[in-house]
């Protein structure tokens, strides 16, 4: 067959060059008349046997050509070839003209002119230079039929001239399949344009391509992508004429899948990084679910819903029994497309019943992922908790689900669900482990979020109990308060305010700020409130009060408190306050501008060893006195002196309502990142009856 099509190549292109074999074996060629004589003597032949053509016509060449030894034997087999025709091969040794000698390849036959005369040629060959083509060829042979790597020729037309076992494996074609066509009717489905037109280019500057990285599909495996590195280089001859391509294949499809692979995993290590930039940037339990849902969408899904068991939340261990149904709160939802999927799924804050039978249940009492790649009716059935639901999943276009457990400190804490309705790929391995990986890292942030958000809920329950209700009026003042606890990515401060009646009409105003946050902050405020009452009661000076609190603040442990103490008594229009490292409260007067009151700012509670000290202010009908913690004026932006000067700019109308005066400062002063709570408490002096 490829010789058919060598033919047909040669018909097509018209004459071609010398093949440089016979260069290379340098054949002698001599003919001989019936007796033997020499009558044509090539150039080969003089340089075979060391006679020129002048010395060797017309001389017997059994005396020119063949060794005395061996005369007799040559001219008996010359005689067989003259008589019957038959050719006759072999070799004899020949002593050239210089004395040496030489063994030579030998092929007689017998020629026949147009006058009926005949002849004899014969055809000489130094038998080493046969010997070595023969092997070289053998070898080659061998090489190309034995290796594993594919080989093929291909002529200058490009189409197949010869192939090996190996090549046949890897298209999954027999040679006689190949032979004569070219790669683009052989490989439909692989990219043959281009690398046609480098095998051209090949052929064209004899610079050869190595390694071309080739992907795609061919008979042997029509179903998976496959990968080969496709080397080619031109053929020539001895005499440098272009004979075609040589190409090279090696199937290096396990290679190229690890790479895949490993770009895979260092896609989902990149994924997983920015995951954990991205998810739990705040204590906020809710925040922290909406950010896992916002990062699966689109990354690794359409639609995302992350839902807890509502023990969980509570703060309460729970382990699912197999007939036992899940019941969950909804967090968080996001969806490529949420106007299509929303209404199948809870509203975030919905607590919802789970039959047993579910996957979401399945997951949680397994705790192990529970992937569905191609959703089908029957399995709608497990995943969509109501037949309604189902429908408006199958509407949506719901194909393909994923369903992974929120597992931190060894408890299932809740399912990151994940669905495709646009994305035609259903889930994969490389998708459940990238899910699993997220699901790892949020639930620890999860988790965080939630242990927290019950501390703070149970520091802020205990600080609310402590602190006082007063009424809007008592003695000679009018009060209003405000307690504002911190954001919630912060823990609860131990910030608190009192207003205490005492004796003679008068009432003692507290605002103080105990360092630190959480449980111990807010325990600690109690007992410091506690003994601030109890104080009080003896109508000590307020300096001697402060001394008493700081001895014991003291004795608690690690606590340091701020604190303002001023006793208002009505009768003399006077206020006495004593300062314990606490900001300076404002004093507010009809047509006087606002000012801060210069007071001794003294050490913190718990400092120990610096006396404190009572100032005397003038307090009248119409005077307002704001007391204030730290958390209502310190930003990270801003100066002390510039949100204190923010704060008397606010203090402009005396006549104001102190509850809507509250409310000013506060939506006024109160930032989002101050990350403290606050206490505010305001009172106005009115006149005794």
């Amino acid at each position: 067959m490829s010789g058919d099509v060598g033919a047909a190549a040669a018909a097509e292109s018209g004459p071609v060059g010398p093949s440089g074999l016979l260069d290379v074996l340098n054949m002698a060629s001599v003919v001989l008349d019936t007796d033997g004589r020499i009558v044509l003597w090539s150039p080969q032949a003089e340089e075979l046997f060391g006679y020129s053509a002048h010395e060797a016509l017309g001389r017997y060449a059994a005396h020119v050509m063949v060794h005395e030894h061996h005369v007799e034997l040559v001219v008996k087999l010359f005689a067989d070839v003259m008589s019957t025709g038959r050719s006759w091969a072999g070799a004899f040794p020949i002593r050239r003209k210089d004395g040496s000698t030489r063994l030579v390849e030998f092929r007689n036959m017998r020629l026949v002119d147009d006058r009926g005369d005949v002849y004899a040629l014969g055809l000489a060959a130094d038998q080493s230079t046969v010997r070595r083509l023969e092997r070289d060829v053998a070898l080659s042979a061998r090489m190309v039929t034995q290796s594993p790597i594919g080989f093929a020729v291909l002529d200058t037309g490009l189409r197949y001239v010869t192939v090996n076992p190996a090549l046949e494996r890897i298209h999954g074609l027999p040679a006689r399949k190949l032979v004569g066509r070219t790669m683009r009717e052989v490989l439909p489905r692989v990219d043959t344009e281009a690398l046609e037109s480098e095998a051209r280019d090949v052929l064209r500057t004899g610079v050869p391509l190595v390694d071309r990285s080739v992907v795609g599909r061919a008979p042997a495996d029509p179903d998976e992508d496959h990968a080969w590195a496709v080397s080619l280089y031109r053929l020539e001859d001895a005499r440098g004429t272009v004979l075609g391509v040589a190409l090279s294949v090696v199937d290096v499809t396990d290679r190229y899948r690890a790479g895949l692979e490993a770009e895979a995993a260092r896609h989902r290590l990149a994924l997983i990084a920015d995951a954990s930039a991205r998810i739990g940037t705040t204590l906020d339990l809710e925040r922290t679910s909406c950010e896992l849902a916002d990062f699966a969408v689109p990354e690794l899904a359409d639609v995302a819903t992350v839902t807890l068991l509502d023990a969980v939340v509570e703060g309460r261990r729970t382990v699912l029994g197999p007939s036992e149904p899940a019941v969950i709160r909804a967090l968080a939802f996001r969806a490529a497309d949420g106007s299509r999927v929303r209404a199948a799924a809870d509203p975030p804050g919905r607590v919802t019943s789970y039959a047993p039978d579910l996957i979401v249940t399945e997951c949680l009492r397994t705790g192990r992922p529970v992937m569905v790649a191609r959703v089908k009716d029957e399995d709608m059935a497990r995943i969509a908790r109501s037949p309604e639901t189902a429908a408006l999943l199958e509407r949506a276009g719901f194909h393909s689900y994923l369903a992974v457990p929120l597992i931190a400190r060894g408890e299932v804490l809740g399912v990151l669900d994940l669905a495709r309705t646009r994305h035609p790929v259903p889930f994969g391995r490389d998708d459940l482990l990238l899910a699993g990986e997220l699901a790892a890292r949020a639930a620890v942030q999860i988790d965080n979020a939630r242990w927290y958000q019950n501390t703070r809920t149970a520091a802020l329950t205990l600080q609310r109990s402590l602190l006082p209700s007063h009424p809007r009026v008592t003695g000679g003042l009018e009060v209003a308060s405000r307690y504002q606890p911190a954001g919630a990515g912060t823990e609860v401060g131990g910030d608190w305010f009192d207003v205490i009646p005492l004796e003679g009409g008068k009432t003692a105003l507290v605002v103080g700020d105990v360092m630190g946050s959480g449980i111990d902050a807010a325990a600690t405020m109690g007992r410091l409130r506690t003994a601030t009452t109890t104080l009080a009661s003896l109508d000590l000076d307020p300096a001697v009060l402060l001394e008493h609190l700081d001895r014991i603040t003291s004795g608690l442990p690690h606590s340091i408190a701020t604190c303002v103490y001023a006793v208002h008594d009505p009768r003399l229009g006077r206020c006495r306050i004593a300062n314990a490292g606490h900001l300076p409260p404002a004093r507010v007067r009809p047509g006087r501008p606002p000012e801060l009151l210069d007071l001794p700012t003294g050490v913190p509670l718990g400092v120990g060893g610096v006396a404190f000290s009572t100032t005397d202010v003038e307090f009248t009908p119409g005077d307002q006195l704001v007391l204030y913690t730290d958390g209502l004026v310190e930003t990270r932006r801003h100066s002390l002196d510039e949100r204190l000067d923010a704060l008397l700019a606010l203090l402009d109308d005396p006549a104001r309502p102190l509850e809507d005066l509250c409310d000013l400062l506060l939506r006024a002063l109160h930032h989002p990142d101050n990350h403290d709570d606050v206490a505010l408490l305001v009172a106005r002096a009115r006149a005794m009856e």
